[in-house]
């Protein structure tokens, strides 16, 4: 497999993991995530192969268990994930339906991925389901996670699967539409359209956030675009409601080099 050279290119990819973080789907913006199947739909009906990384569980809990803030207790988080990933699945699969595709749910612990046991493991469970033409939906399996083993956030969990599987392209969904050189909001923030390999971005202020309903921030996003492309794949970081733009080739977004291998 070969990652795309261009945004223009991205038509060719034939293994995509796109990213998508809670923020992103639940609350006021919970009306994305119809766009966003339809857009991994068309990707799909062209025969890529696709692999969504949903953040949600917790956020799609919480309603459930009567909690107005994201729980900052591990117990609580692990309930609301218990609660929200079946739900957040299920939604997924309901637009899915209409396209005739079916998603295979998989979820990972960090321990999974330095296991080399579980490492290959979960190859193997995703090499199977894309050429059974399933479309997995891998989460962080929030429910057993531990402070101490976790991911700390799925742009992270989304490289490594991107990794994992040699994907030649990592879409990473955000409520920002590119990276900049400070946060977007600042005075002075310029948008970064091409980052080349290898470039240190030493003159870019990206702090981590908390939205209330997940984790993240641009710092993660950053770091997650730097393990993918240094490892060989093309990323494309922009706004969840420009995916449809993304997986078509438009200018949209920052585009990460890949670094040749």
């Amino acid at each position: 497999m070969t990652a795309p050279a261009t945004p223009e290119a991205i038509g060719t990819a034939h293994r995509i993991v796109v990213k998508v973080g809670s923020s992103s789907i639940s609350g006021d913006r919970a009306a994305q995530l119809g766009p966003l199947v339809d857009a991994l739909a068309a990707a799909h009906g062209r025969g890529a192969e696709v692999v969504l990384v949903s953040s949600g569980a917790i956020a799609t809990g919480m309603p459930y268990l009567r909690l107005e803030e994201r729980p900052t207790d591990l117990a609580v988080q692990q309930a609301a994930a218990a609660v929200g990933q079946s739900l957040l699945v299920k939604r997924y699969q309901e637009r899915l339906d209409r396209f005739g595709i079916t998603a295979g749910q998989v979820l990972l612990t960090a321990g999974d991925v330095d296991n080399p046991t579980h490492r290959r493991n979960a190859e193997r469970a995703l090499e199977t389901l894309l050429a059974l033409r399933i479309l997995p939906i891998v989460n962080e399996n929030d429910t057993v996670a531990t402070h101490e083993i976790r991911f700390g956030d799925n742009d992270r969990l989304a490289a490594l699967v991107a990794r994992l599987i040699h994907a030649d392209l990592l879409v990473l969904l955000s409520d920002v539409d590119a990276l900049y050189t400070r946060p977007p909001e600042e005075p002075g923030a310029v948008r970064i359209p091409f980052v080349a390999a290898g470039d240190p971005l030493a003159d870019v202020v990206a702090p981590e956030s908390n939205t209330g309903v997940g984790t993240g921030g641009a710092a993660t996003k950053l770091a997650a675009a730097r393990m993918a492309a240094d490892a060989g794949i093309a990323v494309l970081l922009t706004a969840t409601q420009r995916v449809d733009d993304a997986l078509e080739g438009g200018r949209v977004g920052t585009w990460f080099e890949p670094t040749l291998r």
